[in-house]
């Protein structure tokens, strides 16, 4: 277990953002973990937990307290079974069960950050989320100072939600468990219409899985959404918004709004979201509010790839990122009554 005192957290995240945090710990092993969060919560010292970095906002002036890192590692599959220890890097273990011909989380290849972090945010893209293959997490229980196994039931998994979400400064994920398919090489049934789209299948077809990693991985670099130290685009936490979801009267209210400013033939994007819900897209509302891509003159600016990113140029600080972001939220409930919230955590800094 390495520490370190004053240490840069910006290095950590992909936004290369953030000031230091009074202590560092880097835990290679659970036990490890366990021991750094059970000191800090004895000596009442603020905690933050990072991972991949991949989902992290840290104010400019850091974070007083001790960040650990989780560099734990771990995969193990027995048959269909796969369990991944929360520091593996995600992109990599799907990539191997992938190579292992196994179907389930293909179409979440490339997604940054660990292995750990994907419960908390019930991660997805593409049509799978992992809350679909996900049968128990591992977790340290701070408040009970113990271990416990988690039943994917009694996760509370929602769109880009779940208990640990709604709670996070009770359980620190050591372990998760997957579920996965043998479909003889081939993926799950196809379900994001862009992919499908570019496979030349339908909405619901299998392809090899590989294929389906692929497929993904290409849309998403042509997104900038696969980290690439070159590419400042990439400089960023993917998507900072998340896809609005909307009641009956919300949506009605949605649609004169944009029947007055677009024009009556105008349809939004629409997918149903359960319970009479519908889930409309974040993208699109930012670019038709006018922030197109590559929006800004600052060093931090939206994506020249996609609205949805908002990405550091070289020089940015965290409030050159947050101003944008407030800038962003603002002009789209103006423009069509909907406030946008952030995905990334934000530690010492809010919109």
């Amino acid at each position: 277990m390495q520490e370190l005192h004053d240490a840069p957290l910006a290095p950590l995240t992909t936004f290369r953002l953030g000031g230091p945090a009074n202590r560092l710990i880097t835990a290679t092993t659970d036990d490890e973990v366990i021991a750094a969060v059970r000191a800090a919560d004895a000596a009442g010292t603020p905690l933050l937990v990072i991972g991949g970095g991949s989902n992290l906002v840290i104010a400019d002036k850091g974070f007083d307290g001790t960040a650990l890192e989780i560099a734990t590692s771990g995969f193990t599959l027995d048959g269909t079974r796969l369990e991944l220890a929360a520091g593996e890097n995600w992109s990599d273990a799907v990539a191997r069960t992938v190579l292992a011909g196994l179907a389930g989380i293909e179409c979440l290849a490339g997604i940054p950050g660990s292995a750990g972090a994907t419960p908390i945010q019930n991660v997805g893209a593409y049509g799978q989320e992992v809350s679909a293959t996900i049968t128990e997490v591992i977790a340290y229980d701070r408040r009970a100072d113990e271990v416990v196994t988690i039943p994917n039931a009694d996760c509370a998994f929602s769109y880009r939600h779940s208990r640990f979400k709604a709670d996070p400064d009770r359980h620190v994920v050591l372990r998760v468990r997957f579920e996965l398919e043998d479909a003889g090489g081939l993926s799950a049934p196809v379900r994001y219409a862009e992919t499908a789209r570019v496979l030349g299948v339908e909405v619901g077809d299998r392809v090899p899985a590989a294929v389906a990693r692929e497929t993904v991985l290409g849309l998403r670099a042509g997104k900038g959404m696969v980290l690439d130290p070159e590419d400042h685009d990439t400089w960023s936490a993917g998507s900072f918004f998340t896809n609005p979801v909307l009641d009956q009267d919300a949506y009605a209210a949605f649609l004169a709004r944009v029947a007055d400013r677009l024009g009556p033939d105008t349809a939004p994007p629409a997918f149903p979201a359960g319970d009479g819900l519908i889930k409309t897209s974040a993208a699109w509302l930012i670019d038709r509010a006018g922030f197109t891509k590559g929006y800004g003159t600052g060093p931090a600016r939206i994506s020249t790839k996609h609205t949805l990113a908002l990405t550091n140029r070289g020089e940015a600080t965290t409030e050159d990122l947050l101003a944008l972001a407030r800038e962003v939220v603002a002009g789209v409930e103006a423009a069509f009554g909907i406030r946008l919230v952030n995905e990334p955590v934000t530690v010492g800094v809010s919109l």
